[in-house]
């Protein structure tokens, strides 16, 4: 065994509470390197009468690693555990002070997790394990009041630009909400709605009020009352790296320069603030001059943004915030913006735009959530035929082994955003290809997002093409597709253990793109088939039992000597489930 690859710390995604009487427990090895991993629990106030073993799960591999999981329950919040690894007649045991061939008396040397600590608790909303969110540009839904459209605004349908408008507004939306009701959708996320020159808004002048291109307050207000009244969560885009040039702190600053009270609330490294051969004198988004970078350090600039957290929670009655570009704000201002919201409401869902590992900001203290941009990146390249299966499960292992369990649980999954090209035009219009992506998207682990359009089969490249406005006119729409994603939303809602369940690859094979996995709970197994090739395809896999359904048509199907065969057309799919209760 290589024992150099071994790992295990007592903390962070390795060891945590799950909830009030449960812990979790990970540990790594070489891949394929030993026969099985066991924990050795118990209390350290008395390891006599509480001790007990427990035979350790392989969860998850990806290309070095194998991952060993286990829960355990403490009688008393209180663990003392260790970890026996065993190949053949070689055992290891993973200890606090190293790697040992000989085990302590227990529980000395043990590793500790001392208590559960219910205010600990990495608690995350319960609402969002059950959400399928709808991503919307306000811009690009829906023109419900041509009264309010900007000055300029071109027909709607249009090419997009990067500054155009179409005239979308929140009557728009409003108008649309029984829409996205039919379809399933029970919560919804808004890029940003405040005044802004832009047509994304990403570039805030009043953090306190909806653009007038797209209503008011109180309309907004009248929105989300019509939201909750659906059972639909609104979750809006809040921008806290930076403001507008237009931002009036920031015209004070150009106006008055080192004079200014307001110089502090932004990172100036020279005055005048000014652009100088195309770089700024003061940190800002990218190098963008116009999206000055707030310092959230500065207590009135905190002050103020929280102020504005609050507001929305607490006034206009939001679920949730969208963090954008969360990466590049300070650590401290995200645990102040948590403790506010959360005081605001305690079951608000708070997502942060970070777009690589993001286990800093998901420990409990900060976000609920991240916008799992590695999750869609690495499902896009295997359904666009870029991996084979075992390098598919490999790295979808490596992504469950990021995260705590709670976190991967209500994680944001995409497959586009208003920053990515269209779904169907990143799989070259292949709809076969992006059926396979969007199943698998809803019998994932995590929570699910669509973004708007991408139901109906609207198309597009990168930004601007991507923001393409809404089409209405069914006629103009592919109704054989939304059906498709009514029929996986509502599979989706209707199981619980596609929501909570635990995931699994069943067979994923060097140099064959077809895979087999499961979704299991103690009620209801699901497994999911997909012949992610261009030639009809037989799966075949050892099932014991004969009690299987089509989850979608509620056909029997029966393995045949204890081996499941399934036959999938060109890039086709099959769900199966089957009772356990």
């Amino acid at each position: 065994m290589l024992v150099e690859a071994m790992y295990h710390v007592p903390r962070d995604k390795w060891a945590y509470a799950y909830d009030a009487k449960t812990i979790h427990l990970r540990v790594r090895t070489k891949r394929d390197d030993v026969d099985c991993v066991v924990a050795l629990t118990g209390d350290k106030y008395n390891w006599k009468d509480t001790s007990y073993d427990i035979m350790m799960e392989k969860a998850a591999s990806d290309d070095m690693f194998d991952y060993w999981e286990a829960a355990v329950r403490p009688k008393y919040k209180r663990l003392s555990y260790t970890f026996r690894v065993s190949k053949g007649n070689e055992t290891v045991y993973l200890l606090d002070n190293g790697i040992r061939s000989e085990c302590p008396q227990a529980p000395n040397h043990f590793y500790e997790f001392p208590y559960i600590h219910q205010i600990d608790l990495f608690q995350v909303p319960k609402w969002a394990k059950d959400a399928v969110f709808y991503q919307i540009m306000t811009e690009r839904f829906a023109n419900g009041d041509p009264s309010n459209d900007p000055e300029g605004t071109e027909e709607w349908g249009g090419k997009p630009k990067l500054d155009n408008f179409f005239g979308g507004d929140l009557q728009g939306v409003l108008d649309h909400l029984d829409d996205l009701q039919e379809l399933g959708i029970n919560a919804v996320y808004f890029t940003p709605l405040f005044v802004s020159p832009s047509n994304h808004k990403y570039d805030i002048v009043d953090y306190k009020k909806v653009d007038p291109h797209f209503g008011d307050n109180e309309l907004f207000k009248t929105v989300v009352e019509e939201c909750h009244n659906k059972g639909i969560r609104v979750m809006l885009d809040a921008v806290f790296n930076h403001c507008s040039d237009k931002f009036p702190p920031f015209q004070d600053v150009l106006e008055k320069g080192e004079y200014s009270v307001y110089k502090d609330w932004f990172h100036l490294n020279s005055f005048p603030a000014e652009i100088v051969d195309g770089i700024p004198t003061y940190d800002t988004f990218g190098f963008f001059g116009n999206m000055p970078k707030f310092n959230t350090a500065n207590h009135e600039v905190r002050s103020y943004l929280l102020e504005v957290a609050e507001y929305w929670i607490k006034e206009i009655k939001v679920d949730g915030w969208r963090l954008d570009v969360a990466n590049e704000v300070d650590h401290h201002f995200w645990r102040d913006f948590r403790k506010v919201v959360k005081a605001a409401n305690p079951e608000a869902y708070i997502v942060g735009e970070v777009w690589s590992d993001s286990l800093t900001w998901l420990l409990g203290d900060q976000f609920d959530s991240v916008m799992n941009y590695p999750f869609s990146g690495t499902v896009l390249e295997f359904f666009n035929g870029g991996m084979d299966g075992i390098t598919f499960g490999h790295r979808i292992g490596g992504l469950l082994m990021r995260y705590p369990q709670q976190t991967n649980e209500v994680v944001f999954n995409l497959l586009g955003s208003h920053d990515t090209p269209r779904l169907l035009t990143v799989l070259n219009e292949d709809k076969r290809r992006l059926k396979l992506a969007v199943v698998f998207l809803f019998t994932f682990m995590g929570t699910p997002c669509i973004y708007y359009g991408d139901e109906i089969g609207l198309t597009g490249n990168e930004d601007p093409d991507c923001r393409k406005c809404m089409e209405w006119d069914e006629a103009k729409q592919d109704r054989e597709l939304y059906d498709f994603y009514r029929m996986m939303i509502a599979l989706r809602k209707e199981n619980k253990a596609l929501r909570e369940g635990r995931f699994r690859i069943l067979q994923a094979c060097e140099n064959d793109p077809c895979i087999v996995y499961e979704r299991s709970d103690d009620v209801i197994h699901f497994t999911v088939w997909m012949n992610n090739s261009p030639e009809p395809r037989i799966l075949s896999h050892p099932m014991e039992t004969d009690d299987w359904q089509d989850a979608l048509t509620g056909a029997s199907v029966a393995p045949e000597d204890g081996m499941m065969h399934i036959s999938l057309d060109p890039y086709g799919y099959r769900i199966l489930s089957r009772d356990l209760g």
